[in-house]
Order: C-alpha cells, then structure tokens, then sequence
C-alpha cells in the first residue's frame, strides 16, 4: 500500500534544467508522475471491478517485469498479457518493464494507441506480421546505409537491429519513443532498459540505465536527459551538438544485444558474410562506356569487396579452429594489387596457432583493425559501410553513443560516469535478465512485481540475482528461498514477501503445470537463437505463457489484494 507523494515536493528535487539538458535529481520526470496520477484512476476503478476493496489514496503500484530471451520472451510475454487483460487484471498495472526480447513486443504494442483496450486485435496483428515474410535485402541495406550516415557514431548495435531483429521482427519501425509521448493514455507506463558496458566492468559506476517516453537514464544516480537527446554531444551538462533521435528499431538492437558478450562472433560474422554475398558488385552489368570512364588511379571495388569477403571468411575459419593462411594469401595478394605492394600486413612465419582461443583472438583483432586500415586510404562508396561493420566487430564496440554527462561537475554522480566523452550501451540481461533494479527506484513507490521469466536455464536465477543485487545495493527487496525440490520441476507462481519491501511474484515460463514432465524438452523446442517461429510455434507459446496466468488468476487477485491493505 502506498500513499502518493506530494508532487510540489518531490519536483522541488530536481533540477530542471531545461528539455534539451541533463536533469540530476532523484525524482520521477514531471510527465511521469502525471501519468501516474492518471493511470492510479485506472488502477481504482480495476481493482473496484474485481471485488477488490481500495480508497483512492492507497491504490496500489503494481509493475509487471518481462525477461530477456529473444523471441521467446517477445512471444511469451504476448500471451501473458492477453491473458491478463481477459482475467481482468491488465488495468491493475501500472508499470510495464523490459529487457531483451521482451522489449520487441512491448515496442510492437506501444505502436498502437491504448493497444490495452483493443489487445485481441492488436495481438492478431502482431502475429499476422510475425508469421509473414521478413525484411528485403534492399531495405535492409537502405537502413544500415540511413544508420551509418545519419549519427556521428556508428556499432555493431546498428548492423545487429538492421540484420538480426528485422529477421524476428519482420518490419523496420522508424518511429520514436517521443513520438508516442501523446499515446500514453490507457496503457501501463513502458520502460525499456540496457545497461552501461563501462561501468559493467569498472567500479564506482552505475550500470543500470532505463529508457522511458519522457528521459533516458542512470537509475540509481538519478541523472537523465531527454529521451530525444539521448546520444547527442553534451558537455559539462549542455547539449553541443543534436543527433537524430534513436527509432524503435535500433531501440530493439541496443535492448537486445544479448550477444554483445562475445558469444555470438560468429554468427554476427556469418550475417555479415551473407550481406556480402548479396552486395557482391556485378561488373557484367556494366557498359563499356562506363568502364572506360572509371578512374584508372581509383582501385576496383570488386577487389576491396573480396578482401572483405576474405577477411570475414578468415575471422570464421580462426574462429572454428581453423587454419586460416589461404585467406590470409588471398588477402595479402589483393591488398599488394590495390595498394601498389604498399600493404603492411604481417603474417605469423610459422602457422597461426589457432588452438590457443585467447592469443589467436587477439591476432585476428589486429590483423582485422590492419586490414581495415590499409583499405581506409581509398573510396569504396558503399562497401565502406562494411569496413566499419568489420573494424567494430574487431574492437568488439557495440551501442556507442555520446555521454550526456560528459565534463559535468555535480558530486552527487559518480565520476567514472563524467570523464568519458561516450559510453556503449549493452543488452541488460548480460547484467540481470530482468528489468528489476529501474522499477525498484524508490520514487516509484512500488508495492507488489509480476515477474514473468522466459530465461533459458535456471528458472530462478534472475529473481535470486536480484535479491543479491538488490542486498549489495541497499535496495528493499524479499528474501528469496526456492524448494530444492523445485529447481528441476518449477511451479507456476511463487511469492516472495518481506517487511517493508514490495511483494515479488516470479512465474517461470515452462514450469510443471504447464508443461508436465516436457519443461527441458519446451525449452530446447523454444531456444533463445534460432530461426524464426513458424505460425504454429507462435500460438502454441502464446498458450503456454498465458496458462502461467489464466491458471492464477485467482492467487493474483490474492496479491493484489494484500497489498491494498
């Protein structure tokens, strides 16, 4: 049970410093508590329909938390929520959170104004789509080149939206989150979440970083700028210079770049592999007109297009524990004919020892970045965009965009986060593959969590990390204990109580209930990277998850209820 704070002097917190600036404060953003205002009117009279007594001052806030976990979690969390508005229980929620592949459902459902209202048909549309025919070449490549033009930074994170989740996806969505700032009506409040790589690895930083409609930010520092110019230049708290505003789709690439760690080379190198063979210039087609025209001083394109086709075959073969020198041949020979024998590529004498994975990592990450450089001296027009792509895989950057709080002075944030002109900006499950530490913020003032995990593996290993965040942080949060009965055969529902702490209810997705004695064999059915769902696979998962909820819909009228008062 809470009691709404008094807004004057949450507001009086802050310091507001203007739409296009950076805001330290420890508060919601004004628009974020009107909206709370508004949607606990919803919640009342929710609550007043399911029987549920409730004065209007102790409205209860309530967030519903989706894992990560690729398409499986963007097809569960769908199902979850279908289920909840049929029991009647989707207007009781305040916030909705995300992480990973969950945040590519919510951001198909924000497309629709108060999609909450209309969600069998905005659900029947989803699908429609998802079980359609995928992005074209043509306008894949027309929004990488779009990307690679448009921002002063360019990461694996733009090639990974326009190549992997179009594949998921199965559209390219240009809009905004700012552009829905009017829509957020009748729906929960979203909020998307990545986490700071730097601060990841270094001490004294904050990590957990949340995007909303209204400001993007570091959730425990309490320092954010406005969602339009996240990624823009700022120095020592003012904006230089404006970048366009991130669209949905790369939006979806920066939550969703589980295999930012390092995992998933291989895979990023194949789709690049792929990109190529379909860009492979034709010279056939030229006329002999034209090819009288070239320049003779500029080197062919064909030829810088195969020492990128090499050199990605060649990351590939070392990458399998491979012999790599016939591409290292090839290479050296077209590098010799562009450069006029002036490539500075150096070979190992004796074979590359590919079975030592570290050293032969750190080779193949120089003799990319060379390759790359010793190309950078001439003009390959729209292959350049391909270099970048394979320069960025060598220094392994992905989500870089500049730091808003570059050069700032104020002592209430940490310096690790002032020094750095730029930041990158990671999946949040290689973190915590759930959305936990933004909503726990305590000026949310939440009273009870609905965490639906569609992890792969341990079904509870992303509520117990975050009991151990959370104690390590200082955050409020229960105690976790799991039956060690149930680590292999999970329930459905369990809840999670403390004093003086929200009340946590954690929902694996394949569980006993649902799925019998076939939990491993749906996870291995469902795994987190593999082709596109057919049809069948989406609504038969859909299913799955919406059991987990139709199934408690009286153990959540429960809860809802306890925490009311």
């Amino acid at each position: 049970m809470r009691i709404l704070q008094d807004q004057s002097r949450t507001m009086s917190a802050s310091k507001l410093q203007g739409s296009g600036e950076v805001r330290i404060a420890h508060s919601l953003h004004k628009k974020e508590e009107e909206f709370v205002v508004k949607r606990r009117e919803t919640v009342f009279q929710s609550l007043q329909k399911l029987n549920i007594p409730c004065s209007q001052n102790k409205v209860p806030h309530i967030a519903l938390l989706s894992s990560g976990g690729g398409q499986r979690a963007m097809v569960g969390l769908l199902g979850s929520l279908v289920q909840l508005d049929k029991a009647g229980l989707l207007d009781c929620i305040l916030y909705l959170s995300g992480v990973s592949g969950s945040t590519w459902c919510m951001a198909s459902l924000y497309q629709e104004p108060d999609w909450s209202t209309k969600l069998e048909t905005v659900k029947d549309k989803i699908i429609k789509r998802l079980s359609g025919p995928g992005v074209s070449w043509g306008d894949a490549y027309e929004k990488l080149n779009k990307y690679y033009n448009e921002r002063d930074f360019f990461s694996l994170t733009d090639f990974w939206a326009v190549m992997v989740i179009t594949t998921y996806v199965k559209e390219i969505d240009e809009h905004t989150l700012t552009d829905k700032r009017s829509q957020l009506g009748k729906d929960p409040f979203p909020i998307y979440t990545v986490n700071d790589k730097q601060s990841k690895q270094e001490k004294g930083g904050d990590p957990w970083f949340e995007i909303t409609p209204y400001e993007a930010g570091y959730s425990l520092t309490g320092a954010f700028v406005d969602t339009s110019s996240f990624g823009s230049q700022f120095d020592n708290g003012s904006k230089k210079k404006q970048q366009p505003e991130m669209d949905m789709l790369y939006l979806q690439g920066l939550c969703g770049s589980a295999l930012a760690g390092e995992d998933g080379k291989e895979l990023i190198w194949r789709k690049l592999q792929d990109f190529l063979k379909q860009s492979r210039p034709k010279t056939e087609t030229k006329t002999s007109e034209e090819m009288k025209e070239e320049d003779p001083n500029s080197p062919h394109v064909e030829k810088g297009h195969q020492v990128l086709m090499d050199l990605v075959d060649m990351n590939v073969c070392v990458l399998n524990g491979k012999d790599p020198s016939a591409f290292h041949q090839s290479i050296r020979k077209t590098l010799n004919d562009l450069t006029g024998g002036k490539s500075q590529l150096i070979f190992p004498t004796e074979k590359l020892n590919v079975a030592d994975k570290e050293a032969a990592k750190l080779y193949m990450k120089q003799y990319t970045e060379d390759v790359c450089n010793d190309l950078s001296q001439f003009s390959f027009g729209l292959l350049g965009i391909f270099f970048s792509v394979s320069t960025c895989m060598a220094q392994w950057i992905w989500g870089r965009n500049y730091n808003f709080l570059h050069r700032m002075t104020d002592e209430s944030v940490p310096s690790a986060l002032l020094k750095t002109e730029m930041r990158d900006f990671e999946d949040a499950g290689l973190l915590l593959n759930s959305p936990y530490i933004s909503v726990l913020r305590k000026e949310r003032n939440l009273d009870l969590i609905i965490s639906l995990d569609f992890s792969e593996g341990d079904p509870f290993m992303t509520v117990r990390e975050a009991a151990e965040k959370c104690k390590k942080l200082n955050i409020a949060f229960p105690e976790v204990n799991i039956p060690s009965e149930d680590l292999k055969k999970p329930k459905d529902f369990y809840v999670f109580k403390g004093q003086n702490t929200p009340t946590v209810i954690h929902i694996p997705l394949f569980n006993v209930v649902n799925c019998g004695d076939e939990v491993e064999a749906s996870m291995n059915k469902y795994s987190t990277f593999q082709d596109p769902y057919s049809t069948e696979m989406i609504t038969d998962l859909m299913e799955v998850a919406g059991k987990n909820i139709s199934n408690n819909r009286e153990k959540l009228k429960e809860q809802f209820a306890a925490v009311v008062g």
